[in-house]
């Protein structure tokens, strides 16, 4: 009997052991470490990489909100080399179709993909923040990631702060004033006027500043070179005509002609300006000359990019980055029939234009969204992008495989280079670097890194330089979203769009002054006055945080 009980005390014991071994087990995770310990594992102080306590593997969702972006995660260098090194793959999703359509329809189901890229200017940036459907960066960064802090640029966490005291997203190819300042003399724009240079060199080269000069270099050109390979010339090209307008008889124009943003401290209303309304007419004559082709009104992009790789267009007021892939085609032909940059469209006193060059406020911003399924490991991805590693891995790729130092500098080897120059599109897929991957993109580290540009590259952009100035305090200002102001800005901008083509279109300079003017009676009774209000307000508030 004692045997007995001897056994029994002893099983006892036994399951006591078990059970409390296995107790203690279910507080452990399969890291091995307790809750406890696993909180003090992945805690992480300010000048520490958060990415690099947990590297494996996970996929986001990114929602680009550019349908021109077909770009895929993986199966080239960089891609591979970042998931390999952080854990993080990519699963990039863009719009076939209508952009604002598809990130509205976006908003509205209340559910969106884990990373979001957009415009800074398109509505749907304010849409999400308003309806609390994206995360604060700086609530993610101090609980999850300090060291977000350390690769970020104050001036524009504070550019970006909304008026809840949270910033939502950051911009790519944005450039502090303190940015701007050091980089001014080597930074480009995009915004150049160019023409064909076989052509404009058997012309005669005219000067092209002039509303005379202008017409009657189209005239020469259409005259000299009525077809290319059999199809007719296009005297000028502009950007694609839109609901809103078109960029390239606004913004562009007006750039050139070197028009104020402000007079006297007021924000000026750059669409009035006598210089502005003589070119306007001045394009009105071109199309009364049949200088200003039926195609300029209809096409889009994909088919003025065919028209640019064919040399059908003479003269183009036009941003130069988005015709390289068609230069470089060109070029592989015949030197001649590729496009350069000259001096355009010009005011009476023939000032030097003010191009932009990249601000504050940037070209996108990149929010996480408040369903992404790994808060931590996305703030901390996202640190890891905009960090100076993160941005050579993106630019530059593997070392030994697409670069390596020579004299002390990072470059790309002669076969990667050769690649980059000749054939963009292959480059892409191959290697994916040089900002192929452009979401966090800093257009500064890119001025540091990038190779001298080769022909024909290099003319348009070397023109430019010298010519930018900083509008950053100008960013923003045009109300957007569904305040009074901003349901104004949009109907008056929908009028400007439908009233444009038909100044161009007018029979004579009176049928344009009357159309003008009713284009003015009618934005009054959309809400200009708003507007103006709006874009005063917000400029004063800009160059505060500028100030500040």
């Amino acid at each position: 009997m004692l045997r007995n009980s001897t056994i029994i005390y002893i099983i006892l014991l036994m399951l006591v052991s078990v059970l409390s071994i296995g107790c203690e087990d279910t507080t452990r995770n399969e890291t091995g470490f307790s809750k406890e310990e696993e909180s003090q594992e992945e805690e992480v102080g300010p000048d520490q990489q958060g990415w690099k306590v947990d590297t494996s593997p996970i996929t986001f969702d990114w929602y680009v909100n550019f349908s021109w972006f077909t770009t895929k995660w993986g199966h080239n260098v960089v891609s591979d080399y970042i998931t390999e090194k952080t854990g993080v793959r990519i699963n990039f999703i863009s719009p076939k179709g209508n952009e604002s359509e598809k990130i509205n329809t976006m908003i509205a189901s209340g559910s969106l993909p884990d990373f979001i890229t957009i415009g800074w200017w398109e509505d749907g940036f304010e849409k999400m923040i308003e309806q609390a459907l994206v995360l604060p960066l700086d609530e993610l960064a101090d609980t999850h990631d300090p060291y977000f802090y350390k690769v970020t640029d104050d001036a524009k966490l504070e550019w970006y702060k909304q008026e809840d005291g949270h910033v939502y997203g950051y911009p790519n190819a944005s450039s502090s004033p303190e940015d701007f300042d050091r980089y001014k003399d080597i930074k480009p724009s995009n915004q150049t006027f160019l023409v064909h240079k076989g052509m404009y060199e058997a012309i005669g080269e005219p000067d092209m500043r002039t509303p005379e000069g202008f017409l009657n270099a189209l005239k020469k050109a259409k005259e000299q070179f009525p077809e290319v390979n059999g199809e007719p010339l296009i005297p000028l090209g502009l950007h694609e005509f839109t609901y809103e307008g078109n960029d390239s008889l606004e913004d562009y124009l007006q750039n050139f002609l070197a028009i104020p943003m402000e007079k006297d401290g007021e924000i000026y209303d750059r669409k009035t300006d006598p210089e502005y309304i003589r070119w306007l007419k001045t394009f009105r004559q071109a199309y009364e000359m049949g200088l200003l082709a039926k195609d300029i009104f209809i096409d889009k992009r994909s088919q003025m990019e065919e028209k640019i790789a064919d040399g059908r267009y003479f003269a183009m007021l036009y941003q130069r980055s988005d015709m390289e892939a068609q230069q470089k085609l060109l070029y592989a032909k015949d030197p001649d029939s590729v496009y350069i940059a000259v001096d355009g469209p010009a005011n009476t006193d023939l000032d030097e234009p003010t191009l932009p060059a990249d601000g504050i406020s940037g070209w996108t911003v990149t929010l996480i969204s408040k369903d992404v399924k790994d808060p931590e490991r996305a703030i901390r991805f996202l640190s890891y992008l905009i960090s100076d590693e993160g941005q050579k891995d993106v630019f530059f790729g593997k070392e030994g495989v697409t670069w390596d130092t020579v004299d002390g500098e990072k470059q790309f080897l002669p076969q990667v280079l050769d690649q980059l120059q000749s054939d963009r599109g292959a480059f892409n897929q191959k290697y994916g670097a040089s900002y192929t991957y452009w979401m966090m993109m800093d257009t500064n580290k890119y001025l540091e890194w990038s190779p001298e540009p080769i022909d024909p590259i290099k003319q348009p952009i070397e023109w430019t330089k010298g010519k930018t100035v900083n509008f950053s305090e100008y960013e923003g200002i045009n109300p957007a979203g569904t305040s009074e102001s901003g349901i104004a800005a949009r109907k008056i901008d929908e009028e400007w769009g439908r009233a444009l083509p038909l100044l161009l279109l007018a029979e004579s300079d009176e049928e344009f002054d009357q159309l003008f003017r009713s284009f003015l009676e009618k934005r009054e009774e959309l809400g200009f006055s708003l507007v103006k209000q709006h874009r005063q307000k917000v400029f004063e508030e800009n160059q505060e945080k500028l100030n500040d």
